[in-house]
């Protein structure tokens, strides 16, 4: 065997009947109690006592006070950890001195207080939104209102909202939000209660947004809930389901209307438009003939005026001519014959007739 010259030859180190009985590491199994002795491997209980010797040294006051000194660390850090907060850029935090809040607002960044002697509240200062009312099609009635004229409608709504004190939002109210919530809800059910539902539907949301936004900043401002309202949109009105069949054939009746008197008022207007402009042409026309007519009576006056003054200084010949004037414009339109008292008719040639009578030459013709 391989092993056999080994202290006997046995595969410990030892013969196979007999020799001193010693095991693989160089020592029956049948050592006394702390051996280690001989070349053998270390007692695993010596061990653990060495390392507590050697941590008794270490620790103050030994192993004991050591613990004591670790768990007063540990609490310590606990409390370090407790005591430092961190407050967000969209945050604004308010600290409590054995619950009574501080008047500091603590701004966005790293804080540190007395925990637990001092405790800390957060909230969000930018713009938040708190949906009112259920969607349309849903089987909740939490939006139905009644309106003024007895109708039932389905308000669905959001009430968009800052907060500017955070210490009255914290410690005011103990639920600012259900608070709101409830008095969003009367404020609309107050509005829309006093109009119809056609302005609900269509025509004054924007009427009835603002003035439910008027009343639910005065009531939280009269409960001191420092919060701001920016705006109340009314998301959606709707009929109850069991009916909307019903208000939407409504809504096509007055639709038609509306239509109708659009159309009748388009026709209305097209001819009012068109008796105007009759109308305006005529007054022209008319102003234009009297101013026509009163400038030919004023010329005429004028005239007669002046061959007045002309006869008043030579009676004779003013009268002569007027005389040749007269003959002239009445023989100028009538056929004329010539008689004599000596030769009877004379023979007339009617010249001007004659050239009337003939046809324009073209230009060059006599060349």
């Amino acid at each position: 065997m391989p092993w056999s010259n080994q202290n006997g030859g046995g595969p410990w180190g030892g013969g196979g009947g007999g020799g001193n009985n010693q095991g693989p590491w160089g020592q029956g199994p049948n050592r006394p109690r702390g051996g280690g002795g001989n070349g053998g491997p270390p007692d695993i209980e010596d061990i653990i006592r060495r390392s507590q010797d050697r941590l008794r040294g270490v620790m103050p006051g030994g192993f004991n006070g050591g613990a004591f000194a670790v768990v007063i660390l540990v609490i310590l850090a606990f409390l370090a950890f407790q005591s430092i907060y961190t407050v967000q850029p969209d945050e604004r935090g308010v600290e409590l001195r054995f619950g009574r809040p501080k008047d500091e607002i603590s701004m966005p960044g790293l804080h540190f207080h007395f925990w637990p002697l001092e405790s800390v509240e957060i909230t969000k200062v930018t713009e938040q939104q708190q949906n009112i009312g259920a969607a349309r099609g849903s089987n909740s009635n939490a939006g139905w209102m009644l309106t003024g004229d007895q109708n039932i409608v389905n308000v669905q709504f959001s009430v968009l909202f800052t907060v500017t004190d955070p210490k009255a939002y914290l410690f005011r109210l103990e639920t600012p939000a259900s608070t709101l919530q409830q008095v969003a809800e009367s404020a609309m059910r107050e509005v829309v209660g006093r109009r119809p539902a056609q302005d609900i539907f269509r025509d004054n949301r924007e009427d009835i947004s603002t003035e439910v936004r008027g009343i639910i900043q005065g009531t939280m401002d009269t409960y001191g809930s420092g919060i701001s309202i920016n705006a109340v949109p009314i998301e959606d009105a709707a009929p109850p389901r069991e009916v909307a069949d019903a208000f939407e054939e409504v809504q096509r009746a007055e639709q038609d209307e509306d239509r109708f008197v659009e159309e009748a008022n388009q026709y209305a207007n097209q001819k009012l438009g068109q008796a105007r402009g009759q109308a305006a042409q005529v007054r022209e026309e008319a102003s234009a003939y009297k101013d026509r007519v009163v400038n030919e009576a004023n010329g005429e006056a004028q005239r007669f005026i002046s061959i007045y003054n002309e006869y008043a200084n030579a009676p004779e010949v003013t009268r002569r001519r007027i005389f040749l004037e007269t003959m002239e414009a009445v023989f100028k339109s009538s056929n004329k014959v010539i008689i004599d008292d000596k030769q009877g008719v004379v023979p007339y040639l009617p010249l001007n007739e004659i050239n009337r009578m003939q046809p324009a030459q073209p230009q060059g013709a006599n060349r």
